[in-house]
């Protein structure tokens, strides 16, 4: 699926060249002012977003000022684009969360450049935290904002783990959110829906339970809420490209 990258300009030439230049690579999504945008994030899923500073009704710093400081968008990368090129005023758009400054005109490869990298890194870090079984979960934040709703998220499903049915409403409710923002926090911040990441939480769990050598495999599949060893053995080996068995014996070996 491409990622969704959200354009914000008021001038429609600029709107259409960035575009024209991306679209082969992404999703878009356009707006003319930060107001308008706003109203796209609140029903759109966006991977990344690239305002222009100069802009009426909204403008990009305070277009950025509110999507950083807001706890269901602060993970997004920001690139700002501006034809003020002074130093005080980069550090102010920096200063605001901005996670790239890029100066008109720019270079085509440049911007590239940027929002490759922007994504890449993000992704590196979203795979290894879900192949690595003792990764922790706020590896994965982005802002102190994303870290301490990581960290609830996290303690949440542990606290009700044996539950084999728990779910994205499930999950909602003692969370006190609605589906939806749940939803789209969760997937936005880890590219994992909450059903996938509820599983890979229990496969860490238990891998954190095979190491201590405490409990027996079918022991540690009822604790973390697998209905049956084998699907508990099955997920294990695909999360972890090795099996609960060949796990236990690599620790004692390491131990």
């Amino acid at each position: 699926m491409l990622a969704s990258i959200l354009l914000v300009d008021d001038d429609e030439d600029i709107l259409y060249f960035l575009e024209r230049i991306l679209k082969d690579k992404y999703k878009i999504l356009k707006a003319q002012d930060g107001q308008e945008a706003l109203c796209i994030l609140e029903k759109e899923v966006v991977q990344l977003i690239i305002s222009d500073v100069m802009m009426p009704v909204l403008d990009g710093f305070e277009f950025c000022k509110i999507v950083k400081s807001n706890f269901e968008f602060s993970h997004i990368p920001f690139i700002l684009l501006t034809a003020k090129n002074t130093l005080p005023f980069k550090i102010e758009g920096l200063d605001l969360g901005a996670d790239a400054y890029i100066e008109k005109p720019f270079s085509k490869v440049h911007l590239e450049a940027q929002i490759s990298n922007l994504l890449s890194n993000r992704s590196i870090i979203r795979h290894y935290f879900a192949n690595s079984p003792f990764v922790n979960i706020k590896s994965i934040s982005h802002s102190k904002a994303d870290e301490l709703f990581l960290d609830k998220l996290h303690l949440t499903i542990l606290s009700n783990i044996e539950d084999e049915n728990l779910d994205v409403e499930n999950l909602a409710d003692i969370m006190c959110m609605s589906r939806i923002t749940l939803y789209r926090k969760i997937k936005s911040i880890s590219d994992l829906t909450p059903r996938e990441l509820i599983s890979i939480t229990r496969l860490k769990k238990a891998a954190e339970l095979l190491a201590q050598g405490k409990h027996r495999i079918n022991e540690v599949s009822v604790l973390v809420g697998f209905s049956s060893q084998s699907n508990f053995a099955r997920n294990f080996q695909k999360q972890f490209n090795c099996t609960p068995t060949e796990y236990m014996i690599s620790k004692k070996i390491k131990s």
